[in-house]
């Protein structure tokens, strides 16, 4: 099949599955918008969703949703920060306007695409740093491991302080007898992939003997030399530093867009951390910067604590479009624009 082709797919597919959960999520709140239009007396005719999504918008509060637009750029300027540390121990001193710039970069380039940026970032960053590209995707690999690392620490932080409400929504909602094979199908699944692995490991003389092995193993070398960067930075505690101020602020933007919008203002702390952990995982799924199923995790945790349907799917809307409009696609552009021009004339040294 055609490369583009393929891609082309892939793309509409992606796409498909966001649009396609955000406008069956829009389906069910507009029947239930008309349902309680029904029940207060208002006509049909005065009540549309897209009229009360636009009015809640409206009515969030500008203060807040500025300080959310300060806490991605803060969070950004950590990740660019700590990106430079890894890419210094390769000898090279690249600008930080660069590292800043390519982060926003990837992330707008993530709205078309799902992972899109994952390649973009490191790629822009090694043309314009005259870096490796292998060692510059091993110091991205390190970015991902550490946020992996991150995020699992926020939700076992979300499961214990607010085990009370999810134990409840569990022991109502989900069939638990239903997972009891679970263990057993991990087991399997694990003796397969170490079947395999101790495979690859005993023919690994003759695979690496072939060009394309060969290519496999220059590339996992670079990939290695990027990974062992986090190992090697000047400021351990810099570096951690960093790493724990970006997940505070990803935790701060939900936290501001909550006080932004009145039905959610009075939400505890705990509230927050499992809707911002929620959210976290909606955007880890695969569609345009979470479209649809970051919706659809937010609005289910929201209605944990009380907060109704319809004015939970106004919040997500809210705050999806504040980080992904306001925030990725502003900041992405001004990346998009500025980076051929700062970078003009700028012909760094290639290292190792």
């Amino acid at each position: 099949m055609n490369k583009r082709l393929a891609n082309a797919l892939k793309f509409i597919a992606f796409v498909g599955v966001g649009v396609g959960i955000l406008y069956l999520m829009y389906r069910s709140q507009q029947a239930a918008y008309l349902l309680q239009c029904q029940l207060d007396g208002v006509p049909e005719d005065q009540c549309s969703l897209l009229d009360k999504l636009a009015a809640d918008f409206r009515s969030a509060s500008p203060f807040y949703l500025f300080l959310t637009l300060l806490a991605f750029c803060v969070s950004n300027l950590s990740r660019a920060l700590r990106w430079n540390m890894m890419l210094r121990t390769f000898g090279n001193t690249p600008k930080l306007s660069n590292a800043f710039l390519t982060i926003n970069l990837g992330y707008f380039a993530n709205l078309g695409f799902p992972r899109l940026g994952e390649i973009l970032r490191p790629a822009t960053m090694a043309r314009y740093e005259n870096i490796a590209l292998e060692r510059v995707v091993g110091t991205v690999v390190v970015e991902r491991m550490v946020d992996v690392i991150f995020i699992l620490i926020a939700t076992a932080l979300a499961l214990v302080l607010g085990k009370d409400v999810i134990m409840d929504w569990v022991l109502s909602s989900v069939d638990v007898s239903k997972f009891a094979s679970l263990p057993y199908i991990l087991g399997i699944g694990g003796a397969l992939g170490c079947i395999l692995l101790y495979l690859l490991w005993h023919q690994r003389q003759r695979i690496m003997a072939t060009k394309i092995g060969g290519k496999i193993m220059d590339i996992l070398k670079g990939f290695g030399e990027g990974i062992q960067t986090a190992l090697r930075v000047k400021s351990p505690a810099l570096f951690l530093f960093h790493s724990v101020n970006i997940w505070v602020m990803y935790f701060l933007m939900t936290w501001f867009t909550i006080l932004a919008f009145k039905p959610t203002e009075a939400l505890s702390p705990v509230a927050a951390l499992v809707t911002f952990v929620s959210g976290g995982w909606g955007i880890v799924i695969p569609s345009p910067g979470g479209m649809g199923t970051y919706h659809f995790l937010t609005g289910e945790a929201l209605q944990l604590y009380g907060v109704s349907a319809l004015n939970a799917f106004s919040w997500s809307n809210i705050s999806f479009f504040t980080i992904q409009i306001g925030c990725n696609v502003l900041i992405g552009l001004v990346a998009l624009l500025l980076l051929p021009v700062i970078n003009k004339g700028y012909a760094p040294e290639r290292v190792g």
